[in-house]
């Protein structure tokens, strides 16, 4: 083990951008498709593992709506997110801020509540057993339209107080944050925090629409928010937290090498920027895989490992108070 993958190891860290969907592994795919006599058009491992090969994010997406559609009741879902979750503890993630897909599931007729109670009883269980906390962000679909973004927040209303903020993903390009706008603005007047992908295949005319038309809390991905620099200098002033997923950005060639990613230059432009899997499954790794690659390849020092480490305590939606427990487990970790 290298001094780098050590000090890596050894870092307490939040994930703040994983679509539980996207921690889908071909081996419990396979088993769930048994489990509920789903028919899925891989018969082997090695069949459902060469699937998970692509060119582009809307390729993934076939995929990864294809993949879900085995998932049908709660212990499906209470199963993906134990999964998910110990490989997590495996990483020394102490905090994570989960995305999930309703829409890619009550459309195929699988209740909400399946959805959501299964994936809740399992983050309450991470908490009791493994000592993760975490906070349940509801994800609109931007390919749907805005009405049907609204029709998921009234079914979602006996939920609210599980959640603590929405979310915008799918296909970005021909979806601009400003198709939303109406919704976004009734879930900050329902008091949830607002993220939303931007920036990832988007021009950056979609970063500006999400940070100053829609008033965005945490901004997901923003790659292309680096070709303004009157976006990067809001992003400084504002501190409003980067979601940067080095391995998915490679995956789905919204970079060709990950010494093109804009990770290293947002560090040094002051911008809290952080590191995170998206969907580790399909992008070949967990969190600790993405700090190590991109550590690599952009040569980062041990400081701004640290500084990535604790902006994601920083760059979470946790109170003061656990933001500054957390922080100082950075401290006791590196033995400050």
């Amino acid at each position: 083990m290298t001094d780098r993958a050590a000090l890596i190891a050894k870092l307490p860290k939040a994930e703040l951008h994983l679509h539980i969907e996207g921690s889908f592994e071909p081996e419990m795919m396979l088993a769930i498709a048994e489990r509920n006599r789903v028919d899925i058009p891989f018969k082997t491992l090695a069949q459902a593992k060469a699937a998970y090969n692509f060119a582009n994010l809307q390729e993934f997406l076939d995929l990864y709506y294809q993949g879900m559609n085995v998932l049908r009741v709660e212990q499906d879902f209470h199963d993906l997110t134990w999964a998910y979750l110990n490989r997590a503890k495996a990483d020394n993630v102490r905090h994570v801020e989960m995305f999930y897909d309703p829409q890619a599931h009550t459309e195929r007729g699988v209740a909400f509540g399946t959805v959501t109670d299964g994936i809740l009883s399992a983050l309450e269980r991470g908490e009791k057993e493994l000592g993760i906390t975490s906070k349940l962000i509801m994800s609109f679909l931007r390919h749907l339209s805005e009405e049907d973004g609204f029709a998921l927040l009234e079914e979602s209303r006996p939920w609210h107080n599980r959640f603590v903020g929405v979310g915008l993903d799918s296909s970005e390009v021909g979806h601009p944050p400003l198709k939303f706008e109406r919704l976004f603005a009734e879930c900050r007047r329902l008091g949830f925090k607002l993220c939303m992908h931007a920036g990832e295949e988007g021009p950056p005319d979609y970063v500006r629409e999400a940070l100053l038309d829609i008033g965005i809390d945490r901004l997901d991905h923003g790659n292309r928010s680096m070709e303004d620099p009157a976006l990067v200098a809001a992003l400084r002033d504002t501190q409003i937290p980067l979601t940067n997923c080095p391995l998915s950005n490679l995956s789905l060639c919204v970079i060709g090498d990950l010494k093109e990613s804009p990770l290293k230059a947002q560090l040094e432009a002051g911008l809290l920027v952080t590191v995170n899997s998206d969907d580790p499954a399909y992008f070949g790794g967990y969190v600790n895989q993405n700090y190590q690659a991109i550590a690599d390849a952009l040569d980062l020092s041990d400081d701004q490992l640290v500084q990535l480490a604790r902006n994601s305590f920083t760059g979470a939606f946790l109170n003061d108070a656990d933001k500054a427990r957390h922080l100082s487990e950075i401290d006791k970790a590196l033995g400050i």
